[in-house]
């Protein structure tokens, strides 16, 4: 079964300096429906403006990954990581029993478009963890690169769940399928173009709840960007 979730209905959330959709229950938007799909939590579109950001804020126990889609997003943490991210950087910073850190846009003159998808952890109260990785396009491009899962294979980030996540680039009329194992959950986000899965359309911000289904096959109509989660 394959329940759409258009762009359109996700939360909105209007600061100045950042534009945030919320595909699930965030901050003042609240929505009984929405609370996440498996251990999947959260995932925000945010946009921020040049030289403005999150100050530095605490967070516990969430495996938190932040996935760059334009500009860049400086990041520090009470780990002691200081870093830059760019489109094609994953970067995964594992909350466990606590940490501080603040997201900066440090252009003075572009905005930074970026993801922030927050996987609820297997166990709690692990020690706080950080790690970036680089996938290029061409590691994308006509198939599914994994880029995070729980045991860190084929070089992707390490998360504390039993969870693979996926991202491909697709020009027009190209084709994948991903085969799903009983009992497994798994969810797209369109993050742009069109596409079909399994013969349900999708459009930019779109995303699929996927369950009872053993295999997907995504065919785009243009050129389309997305990610997958497999979730057990």
């Amino acid at each position: 079964m394959i329940t759409l979730r258009k762009s359109s209905d996700r939360g909105h959330a209007d600061h100045g300096w950042l534009h945030s959709d919320h595909t699930f229950s965030f901050a003042d938007y609240y929505d009984p429906q929405e609370m996440g799909w498996g251990p999947l939590r959260v995932i925000n579109e945010d946009r921020v403006e040049p030289g403005k950001g999150f100050g530095t804020h605490g967070h516990r126990d969430m495996e938190i990954i932040s996935y760059v889609l334009s500009g860049q997003l400086q990041h520090k943490d009470s780990m002691g990581n200081g870093t830059v991210i760019r489109p094609g950087d994953v970067q995964r910073m594992s909350a466990g029993t606590g940490v501080q850190h603040s997201e900066f846009n440090p252009s003075p003159d572009s905005l930074v478009h970026f993801l922030q998808i927050w996987i609820e952890p297997e166990t709690r109260g692990i020690a706080p963890s950080y790690e970036e990785k680089f996938f290029s396009p061409e590691d994308k491009q006509g198939q599914l690169r994994l880029v995070a899962s729980r045991d860190g294979r084929e070089g992707s980030v390490t998360i504390h769940q039993d969870a693979d996540l996926f991202t491909s680039l697709l020009s027009a009329k190209e084709q994948i399928a991903h085969r799903i194992a009983a009992g497994r959950l798994a969810y797209l986000h369109l993050i742009t173009g069109a596409v079909h899965v399994n013969g349900v359309a999708l459009k930019t911000g779109d995303a699929a709840k996927i369950q009872a289904e053993e295999a997907l096959v995504i065919v785009a109509d243009e050129e389309s960007e997305l990610l997958l989660f497999d979730l057990g």
